[in-house]
């Protein structure tokens, strides 16, 4: 059994020895540790592996000896900006403060803007409140203060250490249950140790997190401003494209008298996206809900159990099982990529889909020789589609389908107009490749993919629609 303990370490010589004996006296192994005094002087993560009673045991002892956070624990992190004059030995006379106070800084960070003062902040970190608001009278005396990260209750300073109050922001964000919190801490400092190894800040990492999260939080409800645009196909047949500020793209295939959609973005946006689709859709409330989701991403597939048909390749189907079952999806076996991917799940309210509810399209291929297979046909009124599966380079069992007579292609996110895209959706893009390190399991392998795409379109003007971005239109003459 496995278990992350996400320790508040006294900040003096021996500290993880004594959390490692501690765990050592009970069989327990260590996998991974986390520790980043320039982050957070007082938070160490712990992975361990042992038995469940020998976890329950050192629970208790690690509690006794004080490493384990407790809503009783009065130790923080307060930032503050001191507006000094820019002349030499202004900041002297609050370094003497600080230390007059026994307050130990965790956080610096000034520079000169050419005028005369310069903002200096500093994060103190503080175990009393009494002696941080003593501090602050006497701080303001020599110089203007200002607290500049604080909780929702207004209190004068924030009552958690980094990581906590970096997580209680993001919680806010999304109004997420107390039980969220440790997922975001331990995923967020599984991000920042991987990015941290490949040389990337962690002020870069946590502000990445932040802004994904303000994202997701500022486009809901009366903010939520998808582009949509139709195009009729046929007189009987038209795609309804909505390209959400975050997510992937939903299409609405309307033949005749029945509904396709394809993809279906975030659950976050599952009171308007159904505001949409009633909009969109006559007698959206009465009729069959079908819907083809072109591979098992958190962004394409948050709102999958609003419908009662799912089609899916075999390896999508199977990804999406594993969800279900509490396993980890293709995404989360990719280790550079499951700290994202569960932290996106968090954020989103992401549940996965009924997998009873799933009907496979074509052969289900695990070992496929070429970047683009054709595994079987898709007949939706009066469409014919060739349905395709690519190796793999986005994500396992990502699923093309083109129909040659009418034109028209939906390529998932192996192929998206990045070209244009709105600027909310440029914007949202940004981050995953940063968190993640790249957004497709194997570039190169994505590349060939995009490109063999291309060459199964052939003569015609096409309308290729991606998971992100515009519907391309594409022509391919021979002269």
């Amino acid at each position: 059994m496995r278990k992350t303990y996400i320790t508040t370490m006294p900040n003096h010589i021996g500290a993880f020895l004594k959390a490692s004996e501690c765990l050592a006296s009970f069989g327990i192994n260590i996998t991974r540790v986390s520790y980043n005094k320039a982050i957070d002087s007082h938070t160490l993560f712990i992975d361990a592996e042992g038995e469940e009673e020998q976890l329950k045991k050192a629970d208790i002892e690690l509690e006794k000896i004080g490493y384990l956070r407790s809503e009783k624990n009065n130790k923080s992190i307060v930032l503050l900006e001191f507006m000094l004059k820019d002349e030499p030995g202004s900041v002297t006379r609050i370094l003497r403060l600080i230390d007059s106070y026994r307050l130990n800084i965790s956080y610096i960070s000034s520079q000169e803007n050419g005028s005369s003062y310069q903002a200096f902040k500093m994060g103190l970190f503080v175990e009393n409140e009494q002696n941080i608001e003593d501090f602050l009278k006497e701080a303001q005396e020599i110089c203007p203060v200002r607290v500049i990260d604080y909780n929702h209750s207004e209190r004068v300073f924030d009552n958690s250490i980094f990581y906590q109050s970096f997580v209680s922001g993001l919680m806010q964000l999304s109004d997420l249950p107390e039980e969220k919190r440790n997922d975001l801490l331990v995923n967020s400092n599984l991000i920042m140790q991987m990015l941290d190894e490949k040389g990337v800040s962690s002020f870069k990492t946590f502000e990445s997190i932040s802004k994904f999260a303000e994202l997701l939080s500022k486009c809901r409800k009366e903010e939520f401003k998808p582009r949509i645009s139709r195009y009729d196909i046929t007189d009987k047949t038209s795609v309804t494209l909505i390209e959400p500020p975050c997510g992937s793209n939903t299409a609405i295939i309307k033949s005749m008298d029945e509904v396709l959609f394809v993809d279906c973005g975030y659950a976050l946006y599952k009171e308007e996206m159904q505001a949409l689709f009633k909009k969109i859709v006559p007698d959206y409330d009465n009729i069959k809900k079908r819907i083809f989701v072109t591979h098992a991403d958190v962004d394409h597939c948050g709102l999958l159990n609003l419908f009662d048909e799912i089609y899916a390749s075999g390896l999508t189907k199977e990804c999406l099982e594993a969800e279900e079952n509490g396993e980890n999806g293709f995404r989360e076996q990719n280790p550079l990529h499951k700290p994202y991917v569960n932290i996106c799940k968090t954020l989103t309210l992401y549940s996965p889909a009924k997998s009873e509810k799933i009907i496979t399209l074509g052969e289900t291929r695990h070992n496929q020789e070429e970047v683009l297979e054709q595994i079987g046909f898709f007949d939706f009124k009066e469409l014919h589609f060739e349905v395709y599966q690519g190796k793999g380079g986005h994500l396992p069992g990502e699923t093309v389908l083109i129909d040659y007579a009418r034109k028209i292609a939906f390529t998932g996110d192996i192929y998206v107009n990045v070209h244009q895209m709105t600027p909310e959706q440029a914007e949202y893009n940004k981050y995953a490749p940063v968190l993640m390190t790249s957004v497709d399991t194997d570039p190169q392998l994505c590349a060939e993919e995009r490109k063999a795409i291309m060459q199964r379109l052939g003569v015609g003007e096409w309308k290729v629609f991606g998971a992100h971005g515009q519907v391309k239109e594409y022509s391919l003459r021979v002269d």
